[in-house]
């Protein structure tokens, strides 16, 4: 018997994208991120080839709503350096969450992706919103659920 590994042709995997809304609301950010992340790179298609773009678009909305679960509000930080001496700044999630809500779902979700040209690439599909309204109505989006949808309430 003759057997062969499939692999994806680009042009393949751009014909078959789907575009997916994830309601980001009372959801935990790490299992959010990861689920999303997931379906970005495509790893839920039979086709998933790991140096080709294979995953689809997703919509992520509500996301000002994101749960941080202990005191991970407070405790936790996002840091970044001007690149001068003491040029170190820091701010807490609370206050993340409050100026830029996109950003907390993008920086978890670019961590769960590759770290090269294909992972910036991957990481252009997903659009993230504060608010319940976007902009892609044109494209169809299906509702995605997560995990954590699916999962019976105790």
């Amino acid at each position: 018997m003759n057997q062969h590994t499939f692999s994806a042709k680009p042009a393949e995997a751009l014909a078959q994208r789907v575009w997916w809304v994830v309601d980001a609301s009372d959801k935990p950010l790490g299992r959010l991120a990861s689920e999303i992340a997931a379906v970005l790179r495509g790893k839920h298609k039979p086709t998933f080839t790991p140096h080709v773009d294979t995953g689809d678009f997703v919509v992520v909305v509500n996301c000002a709503k994101v749960k941080l679960t202990g005191q991970k509000l407070d405790k936790k930080h996002y840091y970044h350096h001007s690149g001068s001496p003491g040029g170190i700044r820091k701010e807490s999630y609370r206050h993340l969450l409050v100026r830029k809500p996109e950003f907390v779902i993008e920086k978890a979700v670019k961590g769960m992706l590759p770290h090269n040209v294909l992972g910036r690439q991957i990481l252009t599909k997903l659009k993230v919103y504060p608010t319940p309204d976007h902009p892609h109505a044109a494209q169809k989006p299906q509702p995605f659920v997560t995990k954590f949808d699916a999962r019976p309430t105790r």
